[in-house]
């Protein structure tokens, strides 16, 4: 498999992922702006939307959108428990926090990266992260992780969007449980892998 990424972009979250499996994969990084990849492939003809993760299957497909990504390789290895079997409650909460965390969190931070973004967007943009960390913050106390006690897919990708409030100089000091959640997760061995694979510490 070959995951196309961007260093600390939300394909970060299914690096992680990998890492955390053991699988065997190889990483190829993506201009966005000139949508070529590292080794000079045209990446709109690897996947035509234009953005960051595509997933290459040894099969030649090519599977998009992070959250079906991250399920998808939770699934090659449910012995692993990053996902719960499909059907039952907990993987619909494993899809309601997916959800949640790309349509509330990952898109509250679209004004910030880009260049065409009022002041006043961002302004609004920063109370709307700020009311949804104060949930996720909420929602974490008395729990190590999103779905409880084990470390799922969702904390993959809540880690990684909730990195980006450092570059944005997002102050989460309010936010106790979701900053001792951050550092919980970055201190897991294949977390520290995939940040070092992608140059980030």
């Amino acid at each position: 498999m070959k995951l196309y990424i961007k260093p600390g972009a939300c394909s970060l979250s299914p690096h992680i992922v990998l890492e955390e499996l053991g699988l065997p994969h190889q990483t190829e990084v993506v201009d966005l702006a000139k949508k070529v990849t590292a080794t000079g492939a045209n990446f709109l003809a690897i996947n035509p939307k234009g953005y960051v993760p595509a997933l290459a299957l040894d099969s030649g497909e090519v599977l998009t959108e992070g959250p079906a990504i991250v399920q998808y390789l939770a699934d090659l290895q449910p012995e692993a428990g990053l996902a719960p079997a499909n059907g039952s409650l907990a993987r619909y909460r494993l899809q309601s926090w997916l959800t949640y965390i790309g349509t509330e969190l990952h898109k509250s931070f679209t004004p910030f990266f880009n260049p065409a973004a009022t002041a006043e967007m961002k302004e609004q943009a920063q109370a709307n992260l700020q009311r949804r960390f104060a949930y996720v913050n909420e929602q974490l106390e008395g729990h190590a992780f999103l779905l409880g006690e084990q470390f799922s897919v969702a904390d993959a990708y809540l880690f990684t969007v909730t990195s980006w409030a450092q570059f944005i100089k997002m102050d989460l000091s309010a936010f106790p449980h979701l900053t001792a959640f951050q550092t919980r997760v970055a201190a897991r061995p294949a977390v520290q892998r995939a940040l070092k694979a992608e140059g980030l510490i």
